[in-house]
């Protein structure tokens, strides 16, 4: 799936007043894992992992501003206003009920916010199980860029590079046209990031990267330790940028895994459903 699939899938039924998206709820769950999607992305992105989850893990996902069911909102340029308002939320959320214990996953940009909404939670003694984090550099090692500077031709180009869009979508001028002032001010959310101001991240992380990925080597991939006090682990598959397109069970069983280790020792700040 690509950048621009916010508006090739069918948007999933909006829950009122959230952010959070259930694709495939699971009422059995004993854990949870929480999306946030590439740049570009949206919530329905999503759907088929949620489907394809394990009767005990319920997928959920975040849905980012200017996409979808929210496209009339616009999306933000910068990582503390995204982050800041995703982690307030969810503290809401908390504060009105009893939550599963939650593992937190991103790609690309998705690992960024992912991460700062980790440390929010972490900041609120909320800290998540665990987060899982793929195909991006240690914060510490973000790579600037100006892309979102460039012309629509210029982000088409990039968007082509990376792949995972497929040519009938990037070709297609009225589409591209909706989509692409999200996907800029994407962009120039991430390419502007730097690790945000605050307290370090106390949770287990595991780092997901393609072999042949151009935007994160096996370097950027391991500096992900220096992110947290907890326990890292690194785990390379066969790929590009959107190497778990083809190894999505591969990934889901990374993040399962994870989850489940959650469920069996649920960690503070998550209490389990009574």
């Amino acid at each position: 799936m690509s950048e621009a699939d916010m508006f090739t899938q069918p948007p999933i039924p909006v829950q009122a007043g959230t952010a959070v998206r259930r694709p495939v709820p699971r009422r059995c769950a004993r854990a949870r894992v929480l999306c946030f999607p590439h740049a570009g992305g949206a919530a329905s992105h999503y759907r088929g992992w949620a489907a394809d989850a394990p009767w005990d893990v319920e997928f959920a996902v975040i849905q980012y501003p200017g996409r979808e069911d929210r496209y009339e909102e616009p999306a933000p340029t910068g990582m503390a206003a995204l982050a800041g308002a995703i982690t307030g939320e969810l503290l809401a959320d908390l504060r009105e009920a009893a939550c599963l214990p939650t593992v937190l996953f991103g790609h690309s940009m998705g690992a960024g916010v992912a991460y700062e909404v980790a440390r929010g939670l972490t900041a609120a003694d909320r800290a998540p199980a665990a987060l899982v984090v793929s195909g991006r550099p240690a914060p510490g090692l973000s790579r600037p860029g100006t892309v979102h500077l460039g012309s629509d031709d210029d982000l088409v180009a990039d968007l082509r590079r990376l792949g995972g869009t497929g040519s009938g979508i990037l070709d297609n001028r009225s589409l591209m046209t909706a989509v692409l002032p999200t996907i800029r001010r994407d962009y120039q959310l991430i390419e502007t990031y730097r690790p945000l101001p605050g307290v370090p991240l106390r949770a287990p992380v595991t780092v997901l990267y393609g072999d042949r990925d151009p935007e994160v080597d096996e370097r950027e991939a391991a500096a992900w330790h220096e992110a947290t006090e907890g326990p890292c682990e690194l785990h390379a598959l066969p790929g590009d940028h959107f190497y778990l397109e083809a190894h999505r069970r591969q990934v889901l069983d990374h993040i399962v895994a994870r989850a489940r280790e959650a469920a069996a020792g649920t960690p503070a700040g998550w209490p389990s459903m009574p």
